[in-house]
C-alpha cells in the first residue's frame, strides 16, 4: 500500500495504535499463573472495545485473537492453558483491521526473575528494530534495512531467523513488499517508495537460524531451530522523505 491521503494514514494510525495499546494492557498483565488464553482475552477486549477485529482470525482464522509464543515457540504460538511461569520469554504479536485498514506490531517480555543474558536479549531486540528503522527513507533500498540488523547481530554475536520477514501491509494484513528481510540478503534489489507501508520485525535470537513447524500436531506455532531463545519487536510504519513514520505507537 502507498498511502495517498490524510484519511488513509489516520486510519492507518488509529489501527496501529490500537494493536499497540493491546500489546501494552496484555504486558501489564503479565505475571506468573495467568495462562496464555486469558492473556489473549485481555487483548480481544482491547481490540472489539474499539471496533477492530483480529487480523489473524479475520484472514486466516487463526485459534485466538493474538499470537502468544512462549520460551522455545517463536512466533504464532495459540493461546491455550499454557501457564506463564516465572522465568518465562513471552512474545505478544497482535495484528488488527478497522475500517478496511491493518496494523501490526509485536513485542517480547522476559518474566523475573531473568538472567542478565534474556535481558540483554530482550534489550538488543529492541535495538535491533530501531536499527532497522532508521535505515527506512524514501529512495533508499529495502536491503539496507536487513544489512544494518545483519551487522548489529554479528557484532552483538546474535543470530536472526532467516525465514521470518517483514512485509508489506495496509489493505491487507500481508501486502506486497512481500518477504522483506531483516538479516543480509544480496538478492534484494527493491527500493523504498514514499508513502510505502510496511513492517520491521527482526527475530534476534541467542543461536536459532530458522523458525520450523513442530511435531505436534498444531499447524500454527512455529519453533527455533536449532532450539535458542529468540526475541522479536515490530513496528508498522509508512516511508517519507524524513524517515519512517511509526503508526504502532500506543499514544
Amino acid at each position: 500500500m502507498i498511502v495517498t491521503t490524510e484519511e488513509e494514514l489516520q486510519k492507518l494510525k488509529d489501527v496501529g495504535r490500537l494493536c499497540a495499546v493491546a500489546i501494552e494492557t496484555m504486558a501489564k498483565a503479565l505475571e506468573p499463573g495467568i495462562t496464555t488464553a486469558e492473556l489473549d482475552g485481555i487483548g480481544r477486549k482491547v481490540l472489539e472495545d474499539n471496533g477492530a477485529q483480529s487480523a489473524p482470525e479475520f484472514c486466516y482464522k487463526f485459534p485466538g485473537a493474538t499470537c502468544i509464543s512462549v520460551n522455545e515457540e517463536v512466533a504464532h504460538g495459540i493461546p491455550g492453558a499454557r501457564v506463564i511461569r516465572a522465568g518465562d520469554l513471552v512474545n505478544i504479536d497482535v495484528s488488527a483491521v478497522k475500517d478496511g485498514f491493518f496494523g501490526d506490531a509485536g513485542a517480547s517480555y522476559a518474566v523475573p526473575p531473568v538472567t542478565r543474558q534474556v535481558e540483554k536479549l530482550c534489550r538488543d531486540g529492541r535495538r535491533a528494530l530501531w536499527t532497522g528503522l532508521q535505515q527506512v527513507k524514501t529512495g533508499r533500498p529495502l536491503a539496507g534495512i536487513g544489512n544494518a540488523i545483519g551487522a548489529f547481530a554479528k557484532k552483538n554475536r546474535y543470530t536472526l531467523i532467516q525465514n521470518l520477514s517483514s512485509h508489506g501491509i495496509g489493505l491487507t494484513l500481508h501486502d506486497e513488499p512481500k518477504e522483506v528481510p531483516t538479516w543480509p540478503d544480496p538478492t534484494e534489489r527493491r527500493m523504498i517508495e514514499e508513502g510505502l507501508v510496511f513492517t520491521v520485525e527482526p527475530f534476534l535470537s541467542l543461536g536459532a537460524d530458522w523458525a520450523e513447524d513442530g511435531d505436534n500436531g498444531d499447524p500454527w506455532t512455529l519453533y527455533s531451530e536449532p532450539r535458542a531463545l529468540t526475541v522479536q519487536y515490530e513496528h508498522t510504519i509508512v516511508a517519507t522523505r524524513n524517515g519512517p513514520i511509526i503508526l504502532t505507537l500506543a499514544s
